[in-house]
């Protein structure tokens, strides 16, 4: 780039301020919610609003739609479920938008976990019958824990439900947070004739189209037209909006950023109606790039050289070259496809010839980014998630990420001994991408790893994907182990290991100790009081 010294990092002030332009218009956010509240087709609804695909899918790909395009693992066409990652750019209007689909099922939280770390601020997904659901409040536990403010779409709201002032008193009661619905629906849930707009007044009626595959068509009326038109719908709907606007449930922006109050709205993603409104809603509301901390407690200026860090590593995307994908949030700088970079964690030059945007199995050359984006880094086997990438001085290392304590533990080895290799090349593949936790100690050998997962469902993951990817079938034994701490002191290793406890390493280098139960646990701490055990995250 012009002004721009590669070797050093340098940046003319015309480049700082391009950086800083470039980084006001980003929005980059992440949805959460339970499985089967339609966020994979909510995803899908925004992208077809941004005119980034023609038609929206839907999960299974039913009533003679298209499967979503995020969903691309076969276990998750099949299933119907979202177990991967997915991020997808566009612009709309004059603003750059980033959406990050998150896994929905609660096996798979660690993952999410990851993700709104990248992430500026969250759209929380309900479902109109069921509300806040648990993989829900967890997951808003999460962005509570980050302070990321939270934008709330009701979805479903063509579906029969509850009401919609039960709802918004269900997410002041149970997660403290207080909303402040900006378009209100007009008939029951189930009876959806469209919203009352609460800021501009007026109403948003729409049409429905074939399937729901395409954009719904909208009707602006006058409130006289919608008395005409919708009757004592919308007459009952103006009357539960002026009870809001006593309750002090209008707008208020700084309580948003301050992540105590979210913004409502109600729609239909199937029907791909409110998705515009929630689209506007971002460019309009959610926070820009921000300086990011880095573990010294600093903060690095949006303008300074580039500096990112990696927060999901994902392979066997492409099955005919079965390259690792590494994506990482840029925080600062502008990045430029081809630019040598640092690897902090290990001081080596990293090149970054092969950058990408991908959204499912979807990819597309990446030449500039800037504070906001997600660059796809291809062919990154030395990338691990939480690594910080940096160019010019000084070296920068933000906060690593977490890994959660698992819940349990299986050998596994191949069903076929000539696949040996393979199977080490995919049990290492799926341990970087974080599928699994994979343990290993001289007792048990290479041969029979210890795979630890944070849900049951991992394992069917990583065993679908070794047979599809690797052609390794392989057999799982479950282990009794139900415990878990890391061990302090190497050294005590031999304290440790028992008939009914076990100590082995995982791949960052953390030494594991599995306990078959609590009491094991305490029976070990009375007869060895001085033992170093620390308590794992296990989500927030």
């Amino acid at each position: 780039m012009a002004g721009n010294d590669p070797a050093l990092g340098r940046q003319t002030k015309n480049d700082e301020s391009l950086v800083r332009r470039e980084a006001a218009r980003r929005r980059t956010f992440a949805v959460i919610s339970h499985p089967d509240a339609g966020k994979s087709t909510l995803t899908e609804a925004l992208a077809l609003h941004a005119q980034v695909i023609s038609e929206a899918g839907a999960v299974h790909g039913k009533a003679g739609r298209k499967g979503v395009v995020s969903d691309w693992l076969e276990m998750e066409k099949a299933r119907g479920i979202s177990i991967t990652s997915a991020a997808l750019q566009f612009a709309y209007g004059d603003s750059v938008i980033n959406l990050l689909d998150t896994p929905g099922h609660s096996d798979f939280s660690e993952d999410t976990y990851r993700v709104l770390a990248a992430v500026d601020c969250a759209v929380m997904l309900l479902d109109a019958a069921k509300g806040l659901e648990p993989q829900t409040l967890k997951l808003f536990d999460v962005c509570r824990h980050r302070n990321i403010p939270v934008i709330t779409f009701v979805n479903k709201w063509d579906r029969p439900g509850r009401g919609a002032l039960e709802l918004c008193d269900e997410i002041s009661e149970r997660i403290s947070l207080r909303p402040m619905p900006l378009t209100w629906p007009v008939g029951e849930a189930g009876r959806f004739h469209g919203v009352l707009d609460r800021t501009e007044g007026g109403f948003i009626g729409f049409t429905r189209n074939a399937a729901g595959a395409g954009r719904a068509g909208v009707q602006r009326m006058s409130a006289a037209e919608a008395a005409e038109a919708v009757g004592e719908d919308w007459a009952q709907a103006g009357e539960e909006s002026e009870l809001l606007s006593i309750s002090g449930a209008d707008l208020d922006y700084e309580e948003f950023l301050q992540a105590r109050a979210t913004p409502v709205l109600f729609g239909s993603a199937v029907l791909n109606f409110g998705v515009k409104h929630l689209l506007d809603l971002l460019v309009e509301l959610a926070p820009r790039p921000t300086p990011r901390p880095d573990v010294d407690g600093g903060a690095r200026p949006l303008e300074a050289p580039f500096s990112a860090f990696v927060f999901k590593v994902q392979t066997g995307m492409d099955r005919a070259h079965r390259d690792q994908v590494a994506f990482a949030r840029v925080c600062s700088g502008r990045f430029d496809r081809g630019m040598v970079v640092t690897h902090a964690a290990s001081g080596r030059p990293f090149a970054t010839k092969y950058a990408q945007q991908v959204f499912g199995q979807q990819r597309s050359t990446l030449d500039v980014a800037y504070p906001g984006d997600v660059i796809g880094l291809v062919n990154a086997s030395n990338l691990r998630v939480g690594d910080t990438l940096y160019s010019g001085r000084p070296k920068v290392t933000f906060p690593g990420l977490p890994s959660f304590a698992p819940r349990h533990f299986a050998t596994a080895s191949a069903k076929d001994p000539s696949r040996a290799k393979q199977f080490r090349r995919g049990v290492e593949q799926l341990e970087q991408e974080g599928v699994v936790q994979v343990l290993r100690s001289d007792r048990r050998g290479e041969a029979t790893p210890v795979l630890a997962a944070v849900g049951p469902m991992q394992f069917e993951v990583a065993t679908d994907r070794l047979q599809n990817e690797f052609g390794v079938t392989i057999l799982l034994n479950h282990l009794p182990y139900t415990v878990v701490r890391r061990l302090g002191d190497p050294a005590e290793r031999k304290l440790v290991d028992g008939t009914s406890s076990e100590v082995l390493t995982r791949g960052d280098g953390a030494e594991l100790a599995l306990f078959t139960d609590d009491i094991t646990l305490r029976l070990l701490l009375r007869r060895h009081p001085d033992v170093k055990l620390e308590s794992l995250a296990g989500g927030v």
